[in-house]
């Protein structure tokens, strides 16, 4: 599993709040179902497994190792728990890598997170799915909607975005103990 964050770089857009590797960093290795999917579309677990498949199925058959890499715990669960999966592909290594870097937070606020999260920001649009589900995203509304009512109030405006930014840090946190217990469910299982 990679960085917090990386379940989300499966959809189109926001590079940065997806935490998506650059194209330096992939160093000339092909990805796949990195900015696949429509921001909008909430993708569930069983849609993660059957993209997934597909690819896993196609690297076998060129006699390709599959490296599955980053996702949240409940797609990469979907994969190694399924006991079709494992019987079928028995030459099944796994390993857990969890990034834990504070330093990717910090990262993402100076690479102008709001300005990003301004781009895809609607008052009406639902943030409970899709690429508006990302850390930071929710948080952030809260900053776009305030800014308006309080139009040269410079001190509010900095209040508001300090209490999204430690919005995000308390829900980053909550997010990394969650996933800490799943994969430590997912050792002992």
């Amino acid at each position: 599993m990679g960085a917090i964050g990386t379940g989300k770089s499966v959809y189109k857009g926001l590079e940065i709040v997806t935490n998506k590797i650059t194209h330096a960093e992939k160093q000339g290795v092909r990805h796949y179902l990195l900015g696949e999917i429509e921001p909008d579309f909430d993708l569930m677990a069983k849609n993660f497994y059957s993209k997934s498949i597909v690819y896993i199925e196609f690297f076998l058959k060129t006699q390709c190792v599959p490296i599955i890499v980053g996702g949240s715990n409940s797609y990469i669960e979907k994969l190694v728990v399924d006991l079709v999966f494992m019987f079928k592909y028995n030459t099944f290594h796994f390993q857990i890598y969890v990034q834990l870097n504070k330093a990717i937070l910090k990262f993402m606020l100076h690479a102008e997170l709001v300005a990003k999260v301004r781009q895809i920001f609607s008052p009406d649009a639902d943030y409970t799915k899709g690429i508006r589900w990302s850390i930071g995203v929710p948080e952030m509304t809260k900053y776009l909607r305030e800014e308006k009512n309080i139009d040269g109030d410079n001190e509010s405006k900095k209040m508001i975005l300090q209490s999204s930014i430690s919005s995000i840090k308390h829900n980053t946190c909550i997010l990394i103990c969650s996933q800490l217990d799943k994969i430590q469910q997912l050792i002992n299982d």
